[in-house]
């Protein structure tokens, strides 16, 4: 009878924690008045892995416009044409405001596959088309100029150790790079965050690593500003509500058994670390 009283202690020990870390960082140092892009490689990343700052930027008084570039429709299993419009579906749910801010690459060069790589230099290009397609006649005197201003995406991990996923922060730097090619001593007018990928009993860990993370993070020496680093998200009990919503009502076609699981216990579905990458 003690050792199950003295459990449930530490449960409501852990669950009070949690909703009084949900609550503290509403106000720690956030993106405001940005044009920010969340970077993906699948429909369904969206809600997996960034969901608590995806709900966090998209609030109306951080005054962000925040748009999706998805890198292949998953058609891995024949449901690409299925999985995008489950993709407009689980960004309404998590705060996108506009279909037009959802656009999802489909080329042969970006297949959704566990073995490949996909090349950085052509996501570079890609995303120079999309967001900076004037800066070839920018005069290298001039300030480079973006039509975004922060990308949020994967870390070198890719949290699954997806090859898609990683690839994508190969890609954001190789488009930093391009940006910044002909305009030395000026300042990058896009700043990257990438997630912070963590071991396994972390990332199973729910609200427990929610708690302490940002223990964690409080420690850490920290940049305030424009662009303030680290950036944390802890959701509470609605916004996680959301997330999963966004799994079990939106992306239907890819709740197997072991999502059900990820829904339930991983971390990803309530709090995000993200870590500004450094130019050069």
């Amino acid at each position: 009878m003690e050792t199950w009283f003295l459990a449930a202690q530490i449960i409501a020990s852990i669950v009070l924690l949690w909703l009084f870390t949900s609550l503290i960082t509403a106000s720690f140092p956030r993106l405001t008045g940005k044009r920010i892009l969340l970077l993906i490689a699948h429909p369904d990343d969206e809600a997996m892995f960034f969901a608590p700052i995806l709900r966090s930027i998209t609030r109306p008084d951080c005054g962000n416009s925040v748009f999706i570039l998805c890198f292949s429709s998953g058609d891995a299993d024949g449901l690409g044409h299925i999985r995008k419009d489950e993709l407009k579906k689980s960004a309404k749910l998590l705060g996108i405001t506009s279909d037009e801010h959802i656009i999802v690459i489909e080329d042969p060069k970006f297949p959704d596959s566990m073995t490949t790589t996909w090349d950085a230099k052509l996501i570079g290009s890609i995303l120079m088309r999309y967001f900076a397609p004037k800066i070839a006649n920018t005069p290298s005197t001039s300030a480079p100029t973006a039509y975004i201003d922060a990308i949020i995406t994967f870390d070198g991990q890719g949290v699954s150790g997806h090859p898609n996923h990683i690839s994508l922060m190969h890609g954001a730097q190789a488009y930093l790079k391009a940006l910044m090619a002909r305009h030395a001593g000026w300042e990058c007018p896009t700043k990257l965050y990438t997630l912070v990928s963590t071991n396994v009993l972390r990332k199973y860990s729910s609200i427990l690593d929610a708690v302490l993370t940002v223990f964690t993070i409080v420690g850490f020496r920290k940049e305030k500003g424009a662009f303030p680093t680290p950036l944390l998200a802890v959701s509470g009990p609605m916004d996680i509500w959301r997330a999963q919503s966004a799994m079990v009502s939106a992306h239907k076609s890819q709740m197997r058994w072991f999502r059900w699981g990820w829904i339930g216990v991983s971390r990803y579905m309530v709090v995000n670390d993200l870590v500004k990458q450094k130019m050069g």
